[in-house]
């Protein structure tokens, strides 16, 4: 039996939805028993939320207020378009795969109407909202202080967004009012639970593609020829937690990148080429060269851009879409000037 795909954020219809009545017609409409405590320990999980309603925005946001579960949602659609442009604006402004949305309404022609349109999405029906708390699909396996606090990481990324966008000059420039800082550092058992749920999450910007358990990620931490590392990075905004990760088999003459990942939270930082630029620096210090793994899933194209552009050439591929890239790292690779690059004492330098 196929595994059924863990949704990642849940898009809910307002009237008769989250709410009991129209509130069109009567705007004394009460929240539907309990509904608060589930979408409280969902977003607890990490699971995010969003809005898609036919309605006045000004009026259902302000009742949303009212009812005190406003900032529980993310990109809210709220206006009079289709459902299903109202979803599509949702999964753009998030950037996940249609497949990780849940559409909750309490109408069946919108829910055929959007799964009509959006063929991979998930749908429920609203009557069914009192059994989400024990749907497999909303159970992640681990909670990590990163999904715990997922929410506030996408609301400050708004803001960052909103400051971009205001911002005049090169993109560069901008880069550099954020302040960001890199940690990279070599993985301890206190963060393979991130590290897997990294692994099963990251689908754009995963260089292969595969996941690894707890249990195998622990295996090659331990492991003396292989290194895992872990990135976190830090603006003037707030944190973007533990957003990146890669596996580094140590040969004699060459570092295998096994693994190479990042959150798509990130995609618009540089953050991916900051964490390669810093392994090719440590192999170049220890005159290794580099092999990379590429396997390409159909939605990870930027990973092979990025190894292209770092300089590294195809060496063999596949049928199955598997490419090996190498790199002879006798140029000296920089680290970009916006961002604070930091790394323990004594790791690898």
């Amino acid at each position: 039996m196929e595994k059924l795909k863990d949704i990642k954020c849940i898009v809910w219809d307002l009237d008769h939805t989250i709410w009991d009545g129209v509130l069109l017609e009567s705007a004394d409409v009460q929240l539907k028993p309990g509904l608060k405590e589930v979408i409280e320990k969902l977003d607890q999980r990490g699971i995010l939320h969003s809005v898609a309603s036919k309605n006045d925005a000004e009026l259902a946001w302000a009742k949303l207020n009212e009812l005190g579960i406003a900032e529980y949602f993310l990109y809210p659609e709220i206006h009079w378009d289709a459902k299903s442009v109202s979803v599509q604006r949702i999964q753009q402004n998030i950037n996940i795969g249609m497949d990780a949305i849940l559409f909750v309404d309490d109408q069946p022609f919108e829910l055929e109407e959007v799964q009509s349109v959006h063929a991979d999405i998930q749908v429920l029906h609203a009557d069914q909202y009192e059994a989400m708390l024990d749907d497999p699909r909303l159970m992640p396996r681990f909670i990590t202080a990163d999904s715990a606090c997922r929410r506030q990481m996408y609301q400050a990324d708004t803001l960052r967004k909103q400051a971009e966008e205001q911002y005049e000059g090169p993109s560069e420039q901008f880069l550099a009012t954020l302040g960001m800082k890199f940690s990279i550092y070599e993985a301890t058992e206190d963060d393979l639970q991130r590290a897997e749920e990294l692994t099963v999450r990251t689908n754009q910007l995963n260089a292969t593609g595969i996941t690894y358990s707890y249990e195998e990620l622990h295996q090659l931490m331990t492991s003396q020829d292989h290194m895992l590392l872990v990135c976190e990075l830090e603006d003037k905004y707030g944190t973007y937690g533990k957003i990146g990760l890669a596996l580094i088999h140590m040969q004699q003459k060459v570092w295998r990148l096994n693994m190479l990942l990042m959150s798509c939270r990130v995609m618009s930082r540089g953050a991916g080429s900051v964490l390669l630029t810093y392994i090719m620096r440590e192999a170049q210090k220890q005159g290794k060269q580099m092999l990379a793994d590429f396997r390409d899933t159909g939605r990870n194209r930027m990973m092979n851009i990025s190894y292209r552009f770092a300089g590294f050439k195809q060496q063999s591929a596949d049928q199955e879409g598997r490419v090996l890239f190498h790199h002879d790292l006798q140029q000296a690779v920089e680290f970009p000037d916006y961002i604070e690059v930091l790394v323990p004492e004594g790791q690898h330098q």
